[in-house]
């Protein structure tokens, strides 16, 4: 998957409004800025999913990813004012979108049903962990129910 054919998160998320709020401040209005760095970090995490090796550093960075969902972290890599947290079942909804809207991708080389396939459980078992891995902060807050 070339970086020209990655999903942006901005055409992913838009059609889904408890998702696209938190790209927004919090009375709904756009954040153009924090929307073109979310899509750049989100294509990233993308060719992270399918080409980093799963060492000490990507397990770092998965609960970086993680804190910067939570009232950790969140607003402060680009300074924006927009929902306070990403609740966890909201980051849940995303992974089952993101796990269908990658199918069309996973297709566009030419590559066999069965090839497919393969590549697509291969990738919904790396989101499954990395959902496991994202909920670690959630679940060690003292705000966490508040998360939920």
């Amino acid at each position: 998957m070339g970086q020209s054919q990655l999903p942006k998160s901005s055409g992913i998320i838009a059609g889904i409004p408890h998702l696209a709020r938190h790209s927004r401040t919090p009375e709904g209005e756009a954040i153009p800025q924090y929307l073109a760095q979310s899509n750049l970090r989100f294509e990233q995490w993308i060719l992270d999913t399918c080409l980093r090796p799963y060492d000490q550093d990507w397990l770092n960075y998965q609960q970086e990813i993680a804190l910067r969902h939570t009232d950790l972290k969140k607003n402060q890599s680009d300074g924006v004012r927009s929902t306070l947290f990403v609740p966890f079942h909201d980051i849940i909804a995303f992974v089952a979108v993101i796990n269908e809207t990658v199918k069309p991708y996973l297709a566009a080389k030419g590559n066999t049903k069965d090839e497919v396939e393969g590549m697509h459980r291969a990738w919904c078992k790396s989101l499954q962990m990395q959902i496991a891995l994202w909920s670690r902060p959630y679940l060690e807050t003292a705000k966490a129910s508040d998360g939920w």
